[in-house]
């Protein structure tokens, strides 16, 4: 018996020396805490910017990743009652450098308003009119490892980069956040874009299902179920015809802005008469298939020339489906330019003037150098957040290189959280949602996200909790200035409703 006491030893020591030892855990920057002044609706309003970061931590409170956040916070309000709102963009994979140095934050990024590439540096970094700090507090997270963010000691990128992994990351740095600066009895708002709508509806039902009640969740651009999205629905034979009747307004709309189309009315009422004919005729053509009467057919051809400005003979080559990347190179094929896919109000040069796909987005072309470059500069200068760490815009080639993102939701895939903002607003009937869309919008095209919130199976006295905004610009519905206008004025009166319920 004595004797087998040093081999258990012996091994004890071995498998302790086996085993994975968490990463270092490098010193962290400090925070920087600044202090401004802006003029909104005439009046003088000082702030506190505060550039930071809040480290997670797992069940043994060891540390797992510093998410980098900057927060706006009025002077002089009371931190417990005064409404804070948490925002962050998508992908899944962005920084949220987009949401804020162009919506509704103190400040923004100065760059063409009408669709075309803004010209180099140096870029304007302007006082922002449109912001809604009035209104509220304003606190701007970057997901896990972008930004200044990095994960760090035990954490490993599966913690991190997955649905149900990303929704219980940003739920433990809220917590953290209201807990660190006196915020639990502050009214709370989530306002996502894109893939943050995603999370959204998935944060809101689990921060509400753990004790923390959410008063307003705005979706910017939404995608909600995958379903409904061309990657987990391509075209293919036997099925998928839902998609090309979701889509059809927005290539409309994105037809009568280019002039490809004989229409001159309004933008409103073209896309009114595009989803009304997408949700009768031209579904009901589709579903038909191959029994579709040559005569239906023809009217079929015919109408979605009138609406997509497409010749007819290509929409019978396409046997009446064509798909929206497809559309984005044919619509201006004759004149060299491929559309973009974020928003369709911006072109792009064709290189080969014969390809189907577009080799890249004419939005990202546009907009991307002039946001880099302003979030960069008014980090480090403006805020004085000083480290040698780049800032991350996005980490799509990290998550690619440790297996992508896991779109797992509570065990299923294809991703879907309509149920999960069903179960949030019918479980605290007071919650109220803003859906926010850019008619120019391919990525999450308007009419899927009216399909997907009319269908959430809620009783009437709940569904009418939802409010939207429909706006002539694309998935950035900032980029032009006139529906950013638009926008924070819809937004400072759903906020003042929102805060009048008791």
């Amino acid at each position: 018996m004595f004797r087998t006491l040093p081999a258990v030893a012996l091994a004890a020591v071995f498998l302790l020396a086996s085993a994975p030892r968490a990463a270092a855990v490098p010193p962290a920057t400090p925070d920087a805490v600044t202090h401004h002044t802006i003029v909104l609706d005439g009046h003088l309003y000082a702030y506190t910017a505060r550039a930071g970061t809040i480290t997670l931590r797992d069940r043994d409170h060891r540390p797992t990743c510093r998410i980098f956040y900057v927060a706006y916070t009025l002077d002089g309000a009371n931190p417990s009652t005064r409404p804070v709102t948490f925002l962050y963009n998508g992908g899944p994979g962005s920084s949220t450098m987009w949401l804020h140095m162009g919506s509704v934050g103190p400040k923004r990024v100065v760059t063409n308003s009408n669709g075309t590439q803004t010209a180099g540096p140096p870029y304007r970094i302007v006082d922002n009119p449109y912001s809604i700090l009035d209104r509220s507090d304003l606190v701007f997270i970057d997901m896990p490892d972008s930004g200044f963010g990095r994960i760090i000691g035990t954490g490993k990128p599966s913690d991190f980069f997955g649905v149900d992994q990303d929704v219980r990351a940003f739920g433990q740095f809220i917590e953290r956040y209201v807990s660190q600066f006196g915020r639990w009895n502050s009214p709370k708002f989530l306002f996502g874009e894109s893939y943050g709508t995603t999370r959204s509806a998935n944060l809101a039902n689990y921060l509400q299902t753990n004790g923390i009640t959410v008063s307003g969740v705005v979706l910017q651009s939404t995608i909600l179920s995958f379903a409904l999205d061309w990657d987990s629905e391509p075209t293919g034979i036997g099925g998928g015809d839902w998609l090309f009747v979701l889509y059809l307004p927005t290539e409309a709309a994105t037809a009568w802005y280019h002039h490809a189309v004989s229409y001159r009315g309004s933008l409103r009422a073209f896309t009114a008469a595009a989803e009304r004919f997408a949700s009768t005729e031209y579904l009901d053509a589709l579903a038909q298939g191959s029994a579709l009467s040559p005569g239906s057919y023809d009217d079929v051809v015919a109408k979605l020339h009138y609406y997509t400005g497409l010749s007819d003979q290509y929409i019978r080559d396409s046997n009446l489906r064509v798909p929206y990347w497809r559309f984005m190179s044919e619509l201006l094929r004759e004149r060299g330019k491929i559309v973009g896919r974020l928003d369709s109000r911006f072109e792009t040069w064709a290189i080969d003037r014969t390809q189907e796909t577009p080799d890249w987005d004419a939005t990202d072309a546009g907009i991307d150098a002039p946001f880099t470059t302003a979030v960069n500069e008014y980090l480090r200068e403006d805020l004085h957040y000083d480290t040698p760490l780049l800032y991350r815009s996005s980490v799509y080639n990290i998550i690619a290189a440790h297996g992508g993102w896991d779109w797992k939701h509570n065990g299923t895939e294809v991703t879907n959280v309509a149920v999960d903002l069903a179960q949030a607003l019918t479980y605290n009937e007071n919650l109220r949602v803003f859906s926010a869309n850019g008619y120019y919008d391919f990525a999450t095209p308007y009419y899927a996200t009216v399909y997907t919130l009319t269908h959430l199976n809620l009783m009437p006295a709940i569904q009418r909790h939802i409010t939207y905004g429909f706006y002539p610009s694309g998935h950035m519905i900032y980029l032009n200035i006139p529906s950013l206008a638009q926008y924070h004025n819809d937004l400072e009166r759903w906020y003042a409703q929102v805060l009048s319920i008791r």
